[in-house]
């Protein structure tokens, strides 16, 4: 996948949560593509590292930040606007910021429900609303990353669950209603280690076991570059007959039948 990206090299794209973890990752592939990326984190501190950190060797000005919640309709659209003046213009946006509550349902509390629901599902419904006369402008492409907790869940992740299992039926939802002018699709990550992808004073090795290892079909758990590099070709042109589809990235852990007894 070393060339698929280079149809848009020097135009510009959206991550939010792109400060860190996964989004971090995301960022860096598409800077490597070529592209100007615009993050949107609400940890000022992971922002400001983060362009420092990303730019690699086209220079320091391809990443830029937009400090605030994706949930947020003002920060997205200040993201947009600024995406907008980069390069030769925004071509893609990838809704990745999401939060977790896991509570049981006795315990979660409407206002922790809402706020869960803002960022992980309205958020792409935001980035989408605002950046889709750009993207169509340029023939871009959307992905909007959900997690494998939209198909089976743990106990008490009530909130979350239902937030990812609404970014995959919002995917097919919007590649419906933009194509063929820009294609949108999703993917849903599984058990993902992202501890050397956080901010400097909570980065470290991740702490695995061989077990942790060995349940997964693929013999490890997943890291970052994982989810980043199918992104990247997700917002290519080699994936220009890709559309409204769902990629589970989870080393075949959904597809694993587990018996006890």
């Amino acid at each position: 996948m070393q060339a698929q990206a280079l149809d848009r090299r020097d135009y510009s794209a959206i991550v939010t949560g792109g400060a860190q973890g996964i989004g971090k990752a995301i960022t860096q592939a598409l800077v490597n593509a070529g592209y100007f990326v615009v993050i949107v984190d609400a940890d000022a501190r992971a922002a400001r590292e983060a362009c420092g950190e990303l730019g690699g060797e086209l220079g320091a000005d391809r990443v830029h930040a937009v400090v605030g919640s994706a949930g947020d309709d003002a920060v997205i659209r200040e993201a947009v606007k600024r995406a907008g003046r980069l390069g030769k213009g925004l071509a893609a946006a990838v809704a990745n910021a999401g939060v977790s509550r896991f509570k049981s349902l006795a315990k979660l509390s409407l206002k922790e429900w809402n706020e869960v629901l803002a960022i992980n599902l309205t958020g792409g419904f935001l980035l989408a609303k605002h950046a889709a006369p750009k993207l169509a402008r340029h023939g871009g492409a959307m992905v909007l990353v959900a997690s494998s907790r939209a198909l089976q869940s743990e106990a008490d992740t009530l909130a979350y669950s239902a937030s990812k299992g609404g970014v995959v039926a919002l995917t097919h939802s919007l590649a419906i209603s933009l194509g063929p002018q820009i294609r949108v699709n999703c993917v849903s990550p599984g058990w993902i280690a992202t501890d050397a992808w956080q901010r400097s004073d909570r980065r470290r090795r991740p702490q695995l076991s061989a077990a942790d290892h060995a349940q997964h079909p693929v013999g490890r758990v997943g890291v970052p570059e994982d989810v980043a590099s199918l992104v990247r070709y997700l917002l290519s042109s080699e994936a220009g007959f890709i559309t409204g589809a769902n990629f589970v990235v989870d080393g075949g852990m959904t597809r694993k039948m587990i018996y006890q007894g």
